[in-house]
């Protein structure tokens, strides 16, 4: 019983945990669509079953323990989100302004962005391997550490596809829909901070 409950609390403190995922869910949200939102929240969903399967598979020790591969994800992953960063500061103001509407996302481009935000994000396989070690030990049926997985990706998808709905409702389009251009510009300049802070990160010991 005290696993389960710290599975489910430190699961669902990490969903909720401001982060690149969040700024990509808000951003898609609210600059595109409901839509876009829930499949960007799915993605980062998958990403995290992927995260979970390779721990279960002993993997995620090698990647937590090799300064290669971690840091190997560490900058893939900054780079990507300075990229992101980049590219949302650099776009005209016609393609964000409350005026014209927003480029068009496609379904799989957004399941692409929430995948590649979370899959890159070196503290996920971290907080994987420490789950899967610290919370839950070797001697825990395989079962339980597959429902622990199971809650883990879910308790992300419930929490980000809130995000979603709460930031592309009306009273959130009314709200922002005149600051379009200031908010592609402030999330790009977070995603871009998300992306040095990964690339300036410790390896852990």
């Amino acid at each position: 019983m005290i696993e389960a409950l710290s599975v489910v609390t430190l699961c669902t403190l990490a969903a909720i945990s401001p982060g690149a995922d969040f700024a990509m869910v808000t951003r898609n949200s609210l600059l595109r669509s409901r839509r876009a939102g829930v499949l960007t929240a799915l993605g980062i969903a998958l990403a995290l079953l992927l995260h979970v399967s390779y721990t279960l598979a002993g993997i995620g020790l090698l990647i937590a323990h090799s300064p290669l591969l971690f840091n190997l994800i560490r900058y893939a992953g900054a780079a990507y989100l300075v990229c992101l960063g980049v590219k949302m500061l650099r776009s005209t103001p016609g393609a964000v302004s409350g005026d014209a509407p927003a480029a068009a996302l496609s379904d799989f481009a957004a399941l692409r962005t929430g995948f590649l935000s979370n899959l890159l994000n070196p503290k996920a396989p971290l907080f994987t391997v420490a789950l899967f070690t610290q919370v839950i030990g070797p001697a825990t049926p395989l079962p339980a550490q597959l429902a622990a997985g199971a809650f883990l990706s879910l308790i992300h998808l419930l929490w980000f596809s809130l995000v979603a709905c709460v930031f592309s409702s009306e009273p959130a389009q009314r709200v922002f829909g005149r600051s379009r251009v200031i908010l592609e510009r402030s999330l790009g300049v977070l995603l871009a901070a998300f992306g040095l802070g990964l690339a300036v990160m410790a390896q852990p010991v």
